[in-house]
C-alpha cells in the first residue's frame, strides 16, 4: 500500500535468550580496490554526503558527478596502489585489529554478553547492515563510538546520521548510547605521548614536531562545529605532556581540497616552510587518526616528507597512529566501560546462570499465557 511504512525486525520473540550489549567503532571506510572502478563509487557515497560538503546539491552534483568522479578516481586509486597491503586496505584492517583487540579486552573485564562490531561509513561493512546484522545475533543495547577523536560534523555527524537512519526504520529499535569525541581523554593523551616518546627512543628525535590534523573549510568552524577548538585542545594537551613548547611542537591541517579557504596552518605549506628554513629533520604525527590510512601513510609518509626534501630538508619521521595497540586498546575500554554503566551485560558481577535460570522462568510464564489464550 503506498505510504504505507516498512518496519525491519525479527519474525518472533524468545524469551529465553539473553539480551546482548555491542559497541559499534566506525570508521571512514575505504575502497573494496585500489582502482578506479572501485574507488569511484566510494568516492560518490564520501564526496555526495551533505555533511562533507555543504553545497547546494544541485551544483554540487553537477560538479561531482560532471568533473570530479571523472578524474579523481584515478589519482587516488594510484595513492590507494602505494599503500595497499596483501591483506588489504590499512585502514580496514587497521580497524579489524582494534576491533578484535577491544573485544578480548572486554571479554577480560567483563564476563556479560558483549559484541564489538566493525562499521565503515562509507563502502563496507555498511552502519545499516551492520547494526541490523546485530539485532538478529540479539543485541538489544548498542554503544556507538566513532572511531574520530575531535568531533566535526564531516565525521562523527555523518555516523550519527547513518545510525539515526537506521534505527529509524527498525520496529524495535536497541537502546542507544553514543561517544561524540574524545579529544581530551587524559589516557588518549598519555598514550599519544608515550607512542611519541617510543619512536623517539627507536629512531632517533627530530629537530620540531608536527601535529598534522585532517582539515575542513573554516566556514563549517564559524557555523559552529566544535572541531578547530578540539583540535587545539589536544595539540596543547600533548604538547603538555611532551614538556615542549609551541615552537618545539607545532601544529598544521591537511587533506584540503578546493579553492575555499580551509583550516590553517596547512600541513604541505609548513613542510616546505620549515624545509627552506634549514630544519634538517622533522617528526610527524597524526592525533586525529585512529588508525593510519591513505591520509597518514601516503599523504604524510610520502607526499609530505618528499615536499620536505623538496624544500631543503632531510627527513620527515611519521610516528604511526596507535593503531591495535594495547594502549589505544586500553583507552577505548576505558571509554566504553564508563559510557555502558548501568547496562546489566557491562556489570562487574554480571551472573549468566542466575540470568539462565531468570529466563528460563520467564518463558515458563511465558508458555502458560500462551496456553491460556
Amino acid at each position: 500500500m503506498p505510504g504505507t511504512p516498512n518496519y525491519t525486525g525479527l519474525a518472533g520473540y524468545s524469551h529465553d535468550v539473553p539480551a546482548q550489549a555491542a559497541v559499534l567503532l566506525v570508521n571512514l571506510g575505504t575502497p573494496e580496490a585500489p582502482t578506479a572502478a572501485a574507488v569511484r563509487p566510494y568516492l560518490a557515497q564520501f564526496l555526495g554526503d551533505p555533511r562533507v560538503i555543504e553545497y547546494p546539491r544541485w551544483l554540487w552534483k553537477l560538479i561531482l558527478h560532471g568533473i570530479i568522479l571523472r578524474v579523481r578516481p584515478a589519482r587516488s586509486a594510484h595513492a590507494y596502489s602505494r599503500v595497499w597491503t596483501p591483506e588489504g586496505s590499512p585502514l580496514r584492517v587497521g580497524s579489524e585489529a582494534l576491533a578484535a583487540g577491544l573485544q578480548a579486552e572486554l571479554g577480560r573485564r567483563r564476563s556479560g554478553p558483549i559484541r564489538v562490531a566493525l562499521a565503515m561509513r562509507y563502502g563496507r561493512p555498511a552502519i545499516a547492515d551492520t547494526i541490523r546484522q546485530l539485532q538478529n545475533e540479539g543485541v538489544r543495547r548498542l554503544l556507538v563510538l566513532p572511531l574520530y577523536p575531535q568531533y566535526s560534523a564531516t565525521s562523527t555527524g555523518t555516523v550519527l546520521d547513518a545510525v539515526a537512519d537506521t534505527i529509524k526504520t527498525m520496529r524495535w529499535p536497541p537502546e542507544l548510547r553514543t561517544i561524540n569525541d574524545y579529544h581530551d581523554e587524559p589516557a588518549y593523551i598519555t598514550a599519544l605521548a608515550d607512542s611519541i616518546r617510543a619512536h623517539w627512543a627507536t629512531h632517533g628525535r627530530g629537530e620540531k614536531l608536527l601535529m598534522s590534523f585532517h582539515g575542513i573549510p573554516e566556514r563549517y568552524v564559524r557555523a559552529g562545529d566544535p572541531y578547530f577548538c578540539h583540535c587545539h585542545a589536544t595539540a596543547r594537551l600533548l604538547r603538555e605532556a611532551l614538556g615542549l613548547s609551541e615552537a618545539e611542537a607545532l601544529f598544521s591541517f591537511q587533506s584540503r581540497v578546493g579553492r575555499e579557504r580551509w583550516l590553517h596552518p596547512y600541513t604541505d605549506e609548513t613542510v616546505r616552510e620549515l624545509g627552506a628554513a634549514g630544519v634538517r629533520r622533522i617528526d610527524v604525527v597524526s592525533p586525529g587518526f585512529a588508525v593510519d590510512c591513505l591520509e597518514t601513510l601516503e599523504e604524510i609518509a610520502m607526499q609530505n616528507a618528499e615536499f620536505f626534501r623538496e624544500a631543503g630538508g632531510e627527513t620527515l619521521s611519521y610516528i604511526p597512529c596507535l593503531n591495535a595497540g594495547a594502549a589505544h586498546v586500553n583507552v577505548l575500554g576505558d571509554l566504553v566501560l564508563r559510557h555502558t554503566q548501568g547496562w546489566p551485560e557491562f556489570a562487574q558481577d554480571y551472573d549468566n546462570a542466575a540470568v539462565a535460570t531468570r529466563l528460563a522462568a520467564s518463558r515458563q510464564c511465558a508458555r502458560e499465557v500462551q496456553s491460556r489464550a
